[in-house]
């Protein structure tokens, strides 16, 4: 019989916060203002639109902790589910997080990072495809010592940014595959100097790159919402059109913002879970809403809200328009010049790699205690020597590198977003179900501000998933298809188990 392995706790309160921290901070905050500044075009609304992304994270989290506190288990979100509700619950979601939330996220980010190792490594480019399926055609590819032709058959695309983005979700699944003490030395050092980072930029943006113009500028229309009506006019918001805008402004904030629930999914790895989990969501989830907070006042103290796509200038495009989504950069070209491009894209490239890290070595975890429970590939359910499902590494990495050769980010960006908020939305009711149902359970911690701060969180998140079915039907529907289709095959995967056991 081969030889048991079992979880290893190594996880403290620290490892735990850059877990939470890591996870969250990626390249959105560097480049979805822009988008958002399209939709809602104030400085006022910008900022609002990434507080009430901030109360909800915040909210969310505390309400997290009571379910972490009561089921301190591998898994995390899965088994809350699972015991809120049902076996079939918990399987949707474990499902879903395979298909699109957790490896779509990856892919995304890994797409980030290669593309922003592109600006370092011209290489790496983006307008170099050496195969699609789309146009049925050929092209050269200059392998160095020879040249082959070019392939295209469509939607699928590979080039040297997919090779990139593939081969460090490959490399970072190998590195989590060495256990846990490896993955978490990677975590805390990419989370520790991405955190620095992200406070010298907003010390520096503040401190040096503030303009006053801008500031009068934003200082008129802060609180005048417009979107971009048909020629270039602008339009102003109010009443549902304001609402919905804010709504589907908020799908690229809540993506910069998730991950911070994937603490939970290495319950059966930290010290003193009951304890570090809740705690670290509180404080990982409140530093990184400050910082994007303090990351936008940056934005609007810096640049005008509103620009012209074909502006001559930084200050010409403002946040609207600003070069490929590119703020981070735009806000700091005014202090290093044409060095701000190459100081960006280094600290981008860290900080998504140190994201990724967070994803592939807690996403496995979900699949093993399906595995467990007999309803994911019985392998994924196994530790190696290492005391980590490598397995479930691995399986996760190959699906999440497919993910990189279709779609773009802002596609995926859609798709894992209403996704995610379904389940959260059920995990936190669920929250309530536990409260009625199973009074007895043990709660070292309970939910701050029960039944208010649950309540408004479900609220905003159902209001949100309304408008981006009723604004965004081509990427949400797909997403709730996705979860539909996990229920035919829990009944596929149970009915095999029945067999098994017979």
């Amino acid at each position: 019989m081969a030889e048991e392995h079992s979880f290893q706790r190594r996880l403290n309160l620290f490892d735990s916060t850059a877990i939470v921290v890591g996870s969250m901070i990626g390249s959105g905050i560097f480049i979805v203002s822009a988008d958002i500044a399209r939709m809602v075009g104030s400085p006022g609304w910008l900022m609002m639109v990434w507080i009430i992304t901030g109360f909800m994270t915040i909210f969310a989290a505390l309400s997290y902790g009571e379910l972490a506190g009561m089921f301190p288990k591998a898994g995390g979100q899965y088994v809350y589910l699972k015991e809120a509700y049902n076996p079939l619950t918990g399987f949707l979601y474990g499902w879903t997080l395979f298909l699109v939330i957790q490896t779509g996220t990856i892919a995304a980010v890994g797409m980030a990072f290669a593309k922003f190792s592109g600006v370092l490594i011209p290489w790496i480019s983006e307008s170099v495809v050496w195969f699609s399926l789309k146009n049925l055609g050929f092209g050269p590819l200059d392998l160095g010592l020879f040249t082959i032709r070019q392939f295209d058959l469509g939607f699928v695309k590979f080039g040297p940014v997919q090779l990139v983005a593939i081969g460090s979700i490959g490399f970072l699944t190998w590195i989590n595959t060495k256990g846990i003490q490896e993955g978490k030395k990677i975590q805390n050092a990419f989370t520790s100097g991405k955190f620095i980072l992200l406070v010298l930029f907003i010390i520096i943006g503040l401190g040096f790159a503030a303009n006053s113009s801008s500031i009068n500028l934003n200082s008129l229309i802060f609180w005048n919402p417009m979107k971009e009506g048909p020629g270039g006019a602008d339009i102003p918001l109010s009443g549902m059109a304001l609402i919905a805008a804010i709504g589907m402004a908020m799908v690229g904030s809540l993506f910069s913002s998730d991950a911070w629930n994937n603490i939970t999914f290495t319950a059966g790895e930290v010290i003193n879970p009951r304890k570090n989990i809740p705690l670290s969501l509180f404080l990982g989830t409140m530093a990184v809403t400050i910082l994007y907070l303090l990351a936008n006042v940056v934005y609007i103290t810096v640049l005008p809200v509103r620009g012209e796509p074909a502006g001559s200038d930084i200050a010409a495009r403002g946040i609207q328009y600003a070069l490929n989504d590119r703020l981070g950069t735009a806000a700091i070209s005014g202090v290093f010049g044409i060095y701000a491009v190459l100081i960006m894209a280094t600290f981008i490239v860290i900080s998504t790699f140190g994201c990724n890290n967070g994803l592939i070595l807690a996403g496995a975890r979900v699949y093993y205690a399906m595995a467990s429970d007999r309803i994911f590939f019985k392998k994924v359910g196994r530790l190696n020597n290492h005391g980590v499902p490598a397995t479930g590494l691995v399986i996760q990495g190959i699906w999440a590198g497919l993910l990189c050769l279709s779609g773009t980010y802002g596609q995926l960006l859609d798709y894992v977003v209403f996704a995610v908020l379904i389940f959260y939305v059920l995990t936190i009711f669920g929250l309530f179900r536990l409260r009625i149902n199973r009074p007895e359970l043990e709660r070292p911690y309970k939910a701050f501000g029960y039944p208010f701060i649950p309540l408004v969180y479900i609220l905003l998140a159902l209001a949100v998933m309304i408008i981006l079915l009723i604004y965004k039907p081509e990427y949400t529907w797909p997403g709730l298809i996705i979860v539909i289709l996990g229920i035919p095959v829990y009944y596929l995967w149970h009915k095999k188990q029945k067999i098994e056991d017979i």
